[in-house]
């Protein structure tokens, strides 16, 4: 069950919304007490412009938590939107959910945020909000609207990304998913400098490992090399 509770995450975080709904349905068949796949349900059918099963989800969640922020949010946002025609308003600090987060080796990274502000604040990012990326102390924060902290990058990824900042790249930040104690964001290189054209922005995992066994093999190779050399000096003086 957990292994299918991840998947119905990664989908909702990759957009992939029709798929969203078909495996948290399937959670809430097992559950129908599952609050947390009720809500991304819901999400997911506000997405599509599916208001009406939104917010029959939605008030499901509220018949079992009546005091869930999340569905409360949420139910009353739909409610009040007369411009959308049935799907969560946008606005200019939006962008596309369906089809945003379109990830290119490299260029682009999904990422848990650390450090995170208050529930209060980050229970009002929306999927898909813009995020500010403010370099201050060798470290990277996120800011949201008006320069409101909302977390902050994991050091290791802040540091490379400033170094390449600083060389002219430019990046964009927006909300993946946001839930009281957990923010993931996906953070996107828009700009590349020329100085940095054959170097990525962020390594996977395998590309890693691959470059500290390449660094391993040079230092070892160095060292075989230093060591044949005083060999031989040792050798030409007997």
């Amino acid at each position: 069950m957990t292994s299918l509770k991840n998947q119905a995450i990664y989908t909702a975080l990759n957009g992939d919304w029709e798929k969203a709904i078909t495996l948290n349905k399937t959670l809430v068949k097992d559950n129908p007490n599952d609050i947390d796949a009720l809500n991304r349900l819901a999400f997911a059918f506000s997405i599509l412009g599916k208001t009406k099963d939104a917010k029959i989800t939605y008030k499901r969640v509220l018949g079992i938590d009546a005091l869930n922020p999340l569905a409360l949010r949420n139910l009353k946002k739909i409610s009040g939107d007369k411009e959308s025609k049935g799907s969560i308003k946008k606005d200019s600090t939006s962008i596309n959910v369906s089809n945003a987060f379109l990830e290119e080796p490299g260029k682009t990274k999904v990422i848990e945020v650390i450090n995170i502000a208050q529930p209060a604040i980050i229970n009002k990012l929306r999927t898909g909000q813009s995020l500010s990326l403010s370099v201050k102390r060798f470290k990277i924060f996120l800011l949201a609207g008006s320069k409101q902290y909302v977390g902050m990058l994991p050091d290791n990824i802040g540091t490379r990304l400033i170094k390449f900042i600083k060389a002219g790249n430019l990046y964009e930040a927006f909300v993946k998913s946001a839930s009281n104690y957990h923010l993931i964001v996906f953070i996107k290189e828009t700009k590349r400098s020329s100085h940095l054209k054959d170097q990525p922005s962020f390594i996977s995992g395998a590309e890693k490992t691959l470059e500290f066994n390449k660094r391993v093999k040079s230092r070892q190779k160095d060292r075989t090399e230093k060591e044949e050399k005083d060999y031989d000096e040792e050798d030409d003086e007997s």
